[in-house]
């Protein structure tokens, strides 16, 4: 597999949680709709994702919970004891159609991409990213945890180290609870302080193959670029996986309703572009957050121009540009008057800053954090 396969679904137009709920708006859609205009996307590079049995959900997910959320979908409902003891029905995972069809979707993708990467090469799944599942409940939009499933995948196709690396605004509970204390896995999560759902503090070793480190508001572009280059690519490199997984999460950019962070694109495709270079075998690309509909398109849309090379124009052709004038964002007051960057644009202006003395003294503990100088580059 020399080129990069993108892994999509028609189950994501038109599917939402709800009409107040963040997963609203459209995003995998976009990207697809978005690559093709720019002509990225051919049928010789774009793959529909599998839907996962229940039965194939298992191999993390209890047989109780997954049952649970199946039948949820077919009745439309819950009983209180359910929504009390899996996380049904709540108001961050609502009863909606496509409830369990949608995430298992997602689900079917990530154990897709194991076995398409038994050989090595690069898959891009937008749909994915789903980091907060727990083998038993549901919680933070996420019903299923499609990133555990992947891994578990990778492995069980040859990938004995993994390498996750995690720069979605919210800490990665779920895939941490899975893999923490596991010698074959590395765990880096870059997540806002103080933001739910409060794991992944900086002194949370995970059982010592976590690297949680919790930034604060503001988070700018060049602090990114300092985090990965002091902790990101030597920590991964030094590790020498067979595997890097990176959740893309769209939800740290300024224009994000759900952060308080303010990086733009650039910094997410620069760290995608330092993973490209460490030339690992195999590299999974997952989605994530992302609750603005324009800036969570052109951002994973970039992702796949980074992963293909193509050159990303100042400005898009007029096809791509029908595409995000199309989109809407009801019930935010950012999607009444969207500026015209949003239509014309894919990259966001770069947004630099002052590396504020929190960042590199949370670099530096992590750094010289005992039992981790034989797998971090100082």
């Amino acid at each position: 597999m020399t080129r990069p396969l993108f892994l999509g679904s028609e189950i994501y137009r038109g599917s939402s949680y709800g009409k107040w709920h963040p997963l609203r708006v459209p995003r995998v859609s976009t990207v697809m709709d978005l690559s093709r205009a720019m002509g990225w996307l051919g049928p010789d590079q774009y793959r529909n994702s599998p839907r996962a049995k229940p039965a194939a959900l298992h191999i993390w997910h209890t047989p109780d919970y997954v049952e649970a959320l199946h039948r949820a979908e077919i009745e439309q409902s819950v009983s209180d004891a359910v929504r009390d003891r899996h996380g049904l029905g709540t108001v961050s995972n609502p009863i909606y159609p496509e409830m369990f069809r949608r995430p298992a979707t997602a689900a079917g993708a990530s154990l897709l991409s194991g076995e398409l990467l038994r050989d090595g090469g690069v898959i891009y799944h937008p749909g994915g990213g789903t980091h907060h599942g727990f083998p038993d409940r549901a919680g933070g939009f996420c019903y299923l945890n499609d990133p555990v499933l992947a891994m578990l995948s990778l492995r069980r196709n040859g990938a004995r180290r993994i390498a996750y690396l995690d720069i979605d605004a919210h800490h990665c509970d779920g895939v941490q609870h899975g893999f923490a204390g596991d010698p074959d896995t590395l765990l880096i999560s870059v997540h806002e302080a103080r933001r739910w759902p409060f794991t992944g503090l900086l002194d949370d070793e995970g059982g010592g193959n976590c690297l949680n480190l919790p930034v604060p508001k503001g988070f700018n572009d060049t602090e990114m670029e300092v985090i990965r280059d002091r902790l990101i690519l030597p920590a991964i490199a030094a590790f020498r996986p067979d595997a890097i997984v990176l959740q893309c999460g769209a939800d740290a950019v300024t224009e994000d309703p759900l952060s308080r962070l303010t990086l733009s694109n650039n910094a997410h495709w620069a760290v995608l572009r330092g993973l490209m270079d460490l030339a690992a075998p195999r590299l999974l690309i997952l989605g994530g957050g992302g609750y603005n509909p324009w800036s969570v398109g052109r951002l994973w849309t970039g992702i796949w121009a980074t992963l293909n090379g193509c050159e990303i124009p100042d400005r898009v052709p007029d096809a791509a540009e029908s595409v995000l004038r199309a989109l809407t964002w009801e019930g935010a007051r950012a999607g009444r008057n969207p500026p015209d960057t949003w239509f014309i644009t894919l990259r966001d202006p770069p947004r630099p800053g002052p590396v504020r003395a929190e960042i590199t003294d949370a670099l530096t503990e992590l750094v010289n954090r005992p039992g981790a100088k034989g797998s971090l580059v100082r």
